[in-house]
């Protein structure tokens, strides 16, 4: 018997194969429900993730359609992916250079976001990123010292933050609340980016609190990201 996820690739590979044309209605919920050997709720579980994907049009007392899929959108906010991801994803070579790593003293800023005390100690980690040469990026993590101990100083750090956390500090990064800004054009990390002296380079500035699966806050992230390279898109819905 297989799960709602193994359903829902299912139906997806039917579509994609166009077993279903744009359109055309689905065989009743019994008939697929009997089809795949799972619960009528299993499937309506599939059908729902299909329906919120784009790929399906549910009309309740009339039946289930395929409908023309939408667009694919790149670098989509409700994804949480490192920028490291994001460089490969856009087919470009990833390079970095740490500026500094170490444990500092907690600022206002950073205690407020993390929910911990003003003054504890934290690991910051400044980081310029590179694509295909050119500077592309400049991070600032602050993560609670108690949280990651010392594992930034028995390990040399590169790479993916997320990754290194997960492995080497048992900190599995889940979700982030993310807050897109204007930084202001004489901010030093702003002039970092700066690739023409007579043209400026837009930036864009994103912070972002990370938590855990417990919904601890665990990373604080500062990521300022030349606009001509990164673009964010969201998808909204009307409801």
């Amino acid at each position: 018997m297989g799960t709602y996820q193994h359903i829902k690739q299912e139906i997806g590979k039917m579509i994609d194969s166009k077993l279903w044309k744009v359109g055309q209605k689905l065989p009743s919920e019994y008939e697929l429900a009997k089809y795949f050997g799972v619960s009528r709720e299993t499937l309506r579980t599939a059908i729902k993730l299909l329906e919120q994907e784009g790929k399906l049009l549910v009309k309740h007392g009339v039946g289930t359609f395929v409908i023309k899929p939408l667009p694919m959108i790149p670098s989509r906010l409700e994804f949480l992916q490192s920028i490291g991801t994001m460089i490969k994803l856009a087919g470009l070579t990833e390079e970095e250079n740490k500026e500094m790593i170490g444990e500092v003293e907690c600022s206002p800023e950073w205690a407020e976001a993390l929910n911990i005390e003003e003054g504890c100690g934290v690991v910051k980690l400044e980081r310029i990123r590179y694509a295909d040469g050119d500077a592309v990026a400049y991070s600032i993590n602050i993560m609670p010292k108690e949280l990651v101990g010392d594992a930034f100083e028995r390990i040399d750090f590169s790479g993916s933050l997320f990754g290194f956390l997960e492995d080497k500090c048992k900190i599995q990064i889940a979700r982030a609340d993310t807050e897109l800004l204007v930084p202001l054009k004489k901010d030093k990390y702003v002039q970092r980016l700066q690739i023409d002296k007579e043209e400026e380079t837009p930036v864009i500035l994103m912070k972002q609190l990370h938590y855990d699966e417990q919904n601890k806050e665990v990373l604080y992230s500062l990521d300022y990201l030349r606009n001509d390279v990164f673009n964010f898109w969201i998808r909204r819905e009307r409801k």
